[in-house]
């Protein structure tokens, strides 16, 4: 946020409710995150909406669903099952039979990968204090949910292209998910999309590589002037 190809840029950073430690929502379904993202983007008047990971499924919706109408950059989103670790699933799965185990686990192994990220040191301590601020079972609720949704649409990526938005989608060769390959030729071929792939493995975007997401939004907000 403080990059400065967005200098004179208002920006509104928001966590997903639930998550981080903040209060969760009765409904965990990423068609009610959309919903309230929406109510917020509306209040603050954003012309751009960015989301990383399941933020960026949360604005995928926001656009699919006709409730944002406007650029959105989409960093490290998966679009289907088929993005996401096996393991995902997996955790999705048990967590209902054995509680906030399975999760316990994968907060674990993405604190092991935050430990990681070539950030700061003052950095990465907030990174490592936020997620550990998580609630097995309440991210156990949001990630059943967000596993769900991903095998809703036997389409996704001509959902994205439908929705008519100038749409940025943006994913590290390794480390925070993919594509399959029909879509990316789905979204490649769709002339309001812009799909970008950087080198190397990263699992933190928004944190590993600001300079660089920083420009993406910069071009986004430019497409609406």
């Amino acid at each position: 946020m403080a990059d400065p190809s967005l200098a004179g840029v208002r920006l509104v950073a928001a966590t997903l409710p639930g998550h981080a430690g903040t209060r969760p929502p009765d409904n965990f379904s990423v068609e009610n995150y959309a919903q309230g993202a929406a109510k917020l983007k509306t209040a603050h008047r954003c012309g751009v909406v960015v989301g990383f990971s399941m933020g960026a499924t949360v604005a995928l919706e926001m656009a699919a669903s006709g409730l944002h109408h406007g650029p959105v950059v989409l960093l490290g989103i998966s679009l289907s099952q088929a993005d996401e670790p096996r393991l995902l699933p997996i955790v999705a799965r048990l967590s209902p039979k054995l509680g906030g185990l399975p999760i316990a686990l994968l907060m674990r192994l993405t604190a092991m990968a935050a430990k990681r990220a070539r950030v700061s040191p003052k950095h990465r301590e907030a990174m490592v204090a936020a997620l550990r601020r998580n609630n097995p079972r309440v991210l156990g609720r949001a990630i059943a949910e967000y596993v769900e949704y991903l095998g809703r649409h036997t389409m996704p990526a001509e959902r994205l292209c439908q929705a008519g938005v100038p749409s940025w989608v943006v994913h590290a060769e390794k480390g925070d998910g993919g594509l399959t390959d029909q879509e990316r030729r789905t979204l490649e071929e769709c002339p309001h999309i812009h799909v970008t792939t950087w080198p190397g493995t990263c699992y933190f975007l928004p944190d590993e590589r600001p300079a660089e997401v920083a420009s993406l939004i910069a071009d986004a907000v430019r497409s609406i002037d």
